[in-house]
């Protein structure tokens, strides 16, 4: 299904049972998801132990110069900074960086996101999720102006309508749509036709 296709979600408060709903909605053979939520770093791993023995695709924390593939969640640790990096031999692989905070996060969505602008451009899908503050906003942003589809959750649906709330005030979002839709959204930009391919 992937299709050369990369997934980037970013939350905040109430992010972790959302993201869980957005990752049942999606199938096996996903494109590869790449993960900012902001959390304590002695919590991201078992977070990511908790969803991939509940999603059909496999969740995990992610690794520094790991190859990023689809079917696989990648859930940045609580200590650095996720990107992506092209990877010698194609595609990409996973970069984390202990870099000083981003609106006072590490990690950051925004960085997450300002690395898919760069890298995956048109290629990528670019989800912000509930979270205080406007961390991911400008980097959504980066996101549309470099071709990707971009979805923001919208405000009945989030614990926090903040950072969804400020990427929607600057043009961020292509569109914004109810927490129990954002997979069906996703799925639509990455499956031909628009068929889901369960």
């Amino acid at each position: 299904m992937s299709g050369g296709r990369i997934i980037f979600i970013g939350a905040s408060t109430g992010g972790t049972e959302a993201i869980k709903q957005v990752l049942l909605g999606m199938p096996q053979n996903s494109p590869p998801i790449l993960i900012t939520q902001h959390m304590p770093e002695m919590f991201t791993g078992a977070f990511a132990r908790r969803l991939d023995g509940l999603c059909a695709l496999r969740v995990k924390e992610a690794e520094h110069g790991e190859a990023v593939l689809p079917g696989t969640a990648y859930i940045a640790p609580g200590h650095s900074h996720l990107l992506i990096r092209r990877a010698s031999v194609g595609g990409f692989q996973c970069e984390l960086s202990r870099a000083e905070p981003v609106n006072r996060h590490r990690p950051s969505v925004d960085v997450l996101f300002a690395a898919a602008a760069e890298l995956a451009g048109a290629a990528a899908v670019g989800v912000l999720l509930t979270g205080m503050g406007k961390d991911g906003a400008r980097g959504l942003l980066a996101m549309r102006r470099a071709g990707a589809w971009t979805i923001a959750q919208d405000a009945g649906s989030c614990v926090v309508y903040g950072m969804p709330r400020e990427a929607a005030m600057i043009g961020a979002a292509c569109e914004v749509v109810p927490l129990d839709e954002v997979a069906q959204h996703v799925l639509r930009q990455v499956v031909p036709g628009g068929a889901r391919d369960a």
